[in-house]
């Protein structure tokens, strides 16, 4: 949970800063974007295909141990941190799931007709599922 993962999208709105980006977590590849721009980053994981497309941009990809000896006192660079909501767990909390108007995902193991298919739950009845 505090180690969410970062697209390498989401790295590239910090990129024109000129700063080391640092994360502490995996950094992913995001097919949406179709340009990288060059960029140092910093991180505990990196997927195969963000790296190379980070290295292939011009970029560099390092460890958290290279960043330590480089800028020990973390001058020019930039924390940041993954969205640490959009775990699928996340999903399960909120109001009762029950609840009319409640998006919260029941915890069940199947969507058939013996689970948790009371009033409110149905089709019949105007539920959304």
């Amino acid at each position: 949970m505090h180690r969410a993962p970062m697209s390498v999208s989401k790295l590239s709105n910090y990129a024109k800063s000129g700063k080391t980006l640092v994360i502490v977590g995996t950094i992913t590849d995001d097919i949406r974007s179709f340009v990288v721009p060059k960029m140092t980053v910093a991180a505990l994981r990196f997927t195969k295909t963000a790296r190379a497309r980070i290295t292939n941009a011009g970029g560099e990809c390092i460890t958290l141990d290279q960043l330590a000896l480089r800028a020990p006192d973390g001058s020019n660079t930039l924390l940041l941190r993954g969205k640490k909501t959009s775990r699928e767990a996340n999903r399960h909390f909120g109001p009762a799931p029950g609840v009319p108007g409640s998006s919260t995902k029941p915890y069940v193991r199947s969507k058939g007709r013996k689970f948790e298919r009371a009033r409110g739950r149905r089709s019949s009845r105007g539920y959304k599922n």
